[in-house]
């Protein structure tokens, strides 16, 4: 099996970051930021944890942006989720999960076009 390797879309990366500024003293954003780590484990362990979104709902700023082709969510605690697509590196030697965010249920919601968003 190729390797994988994680990396975060700036958006992403941002999220986490704003995270990890407010965790040391926030329940609930440290709780968010050990979910975040435990699922990038199991992720890399895998490829296909997460739960798959139909190609006709993936975003297409995701498809535009990035060329997503096939999308993922995983939830995450306090009902934030993490979304996360698949790709083969250049090189064709690892698996990239590249995530492209990270956001609260209600954004979430929005983004998809559920009901009650």
């Amino acid at each position: 099996m190729k390797p994988v390797k994680l990396i975060f879309s700036p958006e992403a990366e941002e999220a986490y970051k704003q995270l990890n500024a407010v965790a040391a003293d926030s329940k609930i954003e440290r709780s968010i930021l050990n979910a975040i780590d435990k699922k990038k484990e199991l992720i890399k362990a895998n490829i296909h944890y997460g739960e798959p979104i139909a190609k006709d709902k993936i975003p297409e700023e995701y498809k535009f942006k990035y060329g997503v082709t096939n999308l993922f969510w995983v939830e995450l605690s306090n009902f934030w989720r993490m979304l996360y697509t698949l790709t083969n590196n250049e090189t064709e030697i690892e698996i990239i999960a590249f995530v492209l965010d990270i956001m609260d249920h209600k954004l979430y919601n929005k983004k998809f076009k559920y009901k009650g968003s």
